[in-house]
This record gives structure tokens, sequence and C-alpha cells, in this order.
């Protein structure tokens, strides 16, 4: 029987070279996980970034949306006619933004019984904090008492996204310059054909 020998001083030797095999596994286990690092965080500050544009976005869309408007009665005393117990005059209607960002009000219009509202003149831009005249149309029933509470006007608004949105405002008639002008206007019919207001 033979036994197999191993000669150990028949291999080839050659020294390890630096760089190669086991040492290049930490070093790209490394450079992966910096790469992995960099890439979330780009992500975070991307997604970070988004979502702070989506948060913007809401809130000027928000904000575009509101309509804060005041409308105050002004003078009914641009001209006017009278007829069959009525009278009809022309007048403004002062609009003041009180909201955030920039509205166009396109129309007014109310009625009651013995009254009716509506705008004539063109559609009013108001920026925030801006004022303006609507000019407007009222029809009064000169045997008609004006009630005491409010009138509630409608306006249709276009805000700065827009949207037309209609909104309604209060306005007092009693002691207003409409009510003035249209009972001054109703005396003096009363007096020129003999008709009692």
């Amino acid at each position: 029987m033979e036994h197999a020998v191993i000669d150990l001083g028949g291999q080839n030797h050659h020294p390890a070279e630096s760089g190669t095999g086991t040492s290049d596994r930490p070093m790209a286990g490394w450079k992966m996980t910096l790469h992995l690092v960099a890439a979330l965080a780009v992500g975070v500050v991307l997604g970070g970034f988004g979502v702070s544009e989506l948060r913007d976005s809401r809130d000027l869309r928000e904000r575009n949306a509101v309509v804060a408007l005041v409308a105050l009665p002004q003078s009914a005393n641009f001209g006017g006619s009278a007829a069959q117990g009525s009278v009809q005059l022309s007048g403004q209607l002062l609009l003041i933004n009180a909201g955030p960002a920039p509205i166009t009000v396109r129309e007014v219009q109310a009625e009651r019984p013995g009254f009716t509202v509506r705008s004539t003149g063109q559609p009013r831009l108001l920026p925030p904090g801006g004022t303006g005249q609507l000019l407007v149309e009222l029809r009064f029933e000169c045997s008609v008492a004006i009630q005491p509470e409010p009138l509630s006007l409608r306006l249709s608004v276009e805000t700065d996204d827009r949207q037309v949105r209609e909104v309604t405002h209060p306005v007092a008639l009693v002691g207003s310059a409409w009510e003035r002008d249209a009972q001054s206007m109703c005396e003096r019919h009363a007096a020129g054909t003999g008709l009692v207001s």
C-alpha cells in the first residue's frame, strides 16, 4: 500500500495582493451604505419639499376661496321715474372687500314685497381691502312700508381662483339713502298726481 504524500515545497507561493478578495467586501458595503443614506436623505428633502408645496398650494386655494364682503346702500338719486304708485331709481351700492384675495362682484339682486334691486353696471374688481361702487336699479312700491329687518342681498362673486360663488349680505334699508330718496320721490309723485303714499 502506498501512502499519499503531500509535497508542500512544490506549490507556487504568491504574496497576497492588497485590495482584492475579502478586503474589497467591507469597502463595497460601506460605499453601498453611503449611497443608500444619501438617497434616503435626498428622498426626505424632496418629500418634505413636495409636502410643503402641497400645503402651500392648499393654503393658497383656501385663501383665494374666502369671500368677506361688506355692502352698503349709497345715494339713489341718479335719476328715476314714477308710475302707478311705484318709483324706479338708479343708485349705487358701496362694496368693500374685507377678504385676503381679490374678488370681482359680477351682479347683485334682491327682492321682497314692495322692493327689488338689481345691478345694472359692469362687474367690479376689488383688491383686498379695496372699495368700489356698483350701479343698481331700485324699484319701490310707494304704498308698501319698508320692513325693519335687513334686506338679504345676493351677490355673484368671482374669486381669485376663477370660481363663481353666490354670497348673501344683509343691508338695512330703514334709514338708508335708498329709503330716503325713494320716499322723497314717492312724496313728489303723490303730490303731483294726487296719490297717497
